[in-house]
């Protein structure tokens, strides 16, 4: 009797436990969509293979950019003015860049051959 009491209090700990990160989680993602979208964004040639891309919107505002590898360290950050960037330093791969404009934030992938 006293072993079945001990794991069903086991059980309610493991369960609330559980429970926590769950809906931490369920909240973080709803944090996610709420970013807005940079209008009319086009990034390109994807994939790169000359070592520069063309990053431009519908506003053309000053962009902030980061890009990041798989394991999601961030490999390059810079300011980006005008639509040219220049991404020669960076290995082939797969990469992650993520865009901020006038507050709003966006994430795509970009291929460098």
């Amino acid at each position: 009797m006293m072993m079945a009491k001990h794991y069903l209090q086991i059980i309610v700990i493991f369960v609330c436990f559980l429970a926590i990160p769950l809906s931490y989680s369920q909240n973080t993602q709803a944090k996610i969509t709420m970013y807005g979208t940079i209008e009319g964004l086009t990034i390109y040639p994807n994939p790169v293979s000359n070592g520069k891309i063309y990053i431009s919107s519908k506003k053309n505002l000053s962009k902030y950019i980061e890009i990041f590898d798989v394991l999601g360290k961030k490999v390059y950050a810079t300011s980006l003015s005008g639509k040219m960037m220049d991404v020669s330093r960076l290995n082939i791969g797969v990469y992650i860049i993520k865009i901020t404009e006038n507050d709003n934030t966006v994430t795509r992938k970009l291929v460098v051959k």
